[in-house]
């Protein structure tokens, strides 16, 4: 079974490309996903008892821990060590139950791929980019974006051009939806093909 990782910073279309990839048959573990059913079962407690306040109707209140975030940095890394083997958990959960399903392709997608030292778990690694312009329009556009909480995000993201170094797969998604379509299409026959990666140094 090949182990794919996609990421891609905040805005570049990394759900849309997942999702792409779901539409031809690869099963998809989304971290985002994962981390919101979490905040509504086993990290309401934890999460809770480092961050008074957030918990709203038996559910972690994303707005109100972004605001402790925003306030106080270092507790991104307090969050880290509730969430990440929580997280972590279930994806090994989902990879053994693609192996007994026989999948010969499965996707996991990590925002934080790079930064967390997941790349190294994975057997190919697929980043999604865009021309800086584009990305920022998309994630101005958001509701309840601004210009600090975007450079916030980035400042916890390893730049682009330095995901785009190590990617062994690139989807542009500035293309239009087509494209970057196709282009996923394009990754998974060289996938099954045992193309591992389309880098000159690999």
């Amino acid at each position: 079974m090949i182990i794919v990782g996609l990421t891609g910073s905040i805005g570049m279309g990394k759900s849309t490309t997942a999702r792409f990839f779901a539409d031809e048959g690869i099963p998809v573990n989304d971290s985002d996903a994962v981390v919101h059913d979490l905040y509504r079962s086993e990290a309401v407690e934890p999460v809770g008892m480092a961050f008074p306040g957030v918990i709203k109707d038996g559910a972690v209140d994303r707005q109100a821990l972004a605001a402790k975030l925003a306030a106080n940095a270092d507790g991104f890394k307090k969050l880290e060590a509730i969430v990440h083997p929580l997280v972590r958990g279930r994806e090994t959960q989902f990879l053994d139950d693609q192996r007994q399903k026989e999948a010969d392709i499965v996707l996991l997608d990590i925002p934080l791929l790079f930064e967390t030292g997941r790349h190294d778990a994975v057997d190919a690694v697929v980043v999604v980019t865009s021309d800086p312009h584009i990305q920022r329009e998309r994630v101005l556009a958001r509701p309840n974006m601004t210009e600090e909480k975007f450079q916030l995000i980035l400042s916890r993201q390893m730049p682009d051009r330095e995901k785009r170094q190590k990617a062994d797969f690139l989807v542009d998604t500035g293309y239009g939806l087509s494209v970057a379509q196709s282009r996923v299409r394009d990754i998974i026959k060289s996938l099954r093909a045992g193309i591992l990666s389309e880098r000159t140094d690999a």
